[in-house]
């Protein structure tokens, strides 16, 4: 059993591809829903999901607590998911949040821009010059978006396992190649990657459960053992906040041990001396 991940332009054919693929290999096939799911479990509206996918980091910026609370609603929906094994994921980030899970094939789809362009132009009743714009501000913001939040551009080639050409060839014939790939040894899951996918998992729901508090908290889970990083406190409340977040550690299901690791603040003396710094 295997997990793919389709990267994909607007208008690639990459939809069709997964969908085929997934159909063929009795795979759940995923997308957008992601989204909706992660809306709805955690009460953020979609739209702004969508947008922190989307826009430029800029946009991100905006939204309370910054882009990092809203990439880790998708992430923890995303790997709650694929912990089931036999997904085939098309759309945004895919590739980023599975990248160091050995038995998921990662795809990047392609496409010709004429006929991207073209078949813009048919689904939104545009100019050949308005559709052109939009395809490639929309690509040109994925790939800020990946370059912000991860350091790593989408066009670069090193992240995937295979990129595919679909104007060289039909659906058909991409769905081939893939259904042949992903029955290699290489991509077959193993106890050490599906523990690793668990731990991410787990790391991802007890994340989501502190930003509240923290919202640029980092966790590390490794068999129900979490470690808590880039928490920040005063040292004379330390103790408070180390429980604090221990406690709503440890009432996520499956989390059996909890370290924090604190970064202390200086504090700041009661009475300023008016001759410091003279």
């Amino acid at each position: 059993m295997s997990i793919i991940t389709i990267s994909r332009g607007s208008y690639s054919r990459g939809k069709d591809v997964a969908e085929k693929l997934a159909q063929r290999l009795g795979y759940e096939c995923l997308s957008r829903d992601i989204l909706i799911e992660a809306s709805d479990e955690f009460n953020i509206p979609e739209i702004k999901l969508i947008r922190a996918l989307h826009d430029a980091p800029t946009v991100l910026e905006r939204f309370h607590q910054g882009k990092e609370r809203y990439v880790a609603y998708l992430r923890s929906s995303l790997l709650k998911h694929t912990q089931r094994d036999k997904v085939v994921y098309h759309g945004l980030a895919g590739h980023y949040f599975l990248k160091d899970i050995s038995h998921v094939l990662k795809v990047r789809i392609l496409a010709n821009i004429q006929d991207r362009v073209a078949e813009e132009m048919r689904r939104e009743n545009i100019s050949a010059e308005e559709a052109l714009f939009i395809l490639k501000k929309d690509d040109e913001e994925r790939r800020k978006w990946g370059i912000k939040v991860y350091g790593v551009d989408t066009q670069d080639s090193k992240l995937y396992d295979m990129v595919l050409n679909i104007s060289t060839m039909t659906v058909d014939d991409a769905v081939d190649i893939l259904f042949e790939a992903v029955g290699k040894k290489a991509f077959q899951t193993t106890p050490q990657s599906q523990k690793k996918l668990e731990d991410l998992a787990l790391a991802a729901k007890v994340q989501i459960a502190l930003m509240h508090l923290v919202p640029k908290v980092r966790v590390v889970a490794d068999a129900g053992v979490v470690s808590i990083g880039n928490v920040q406190g005063k040292t004379t409340a330390a103790a408070d906040l180390v429980a604090m977040l221990s406690k709503i550690a440890q009432a996520v299901e499956g989390v059996e041990e909890v370290h924090v690791h604190l970064i202390p603040l200086k504090e700041k003396p009661d009475h300023i001396n008016p001759f410091y710094n003279m």
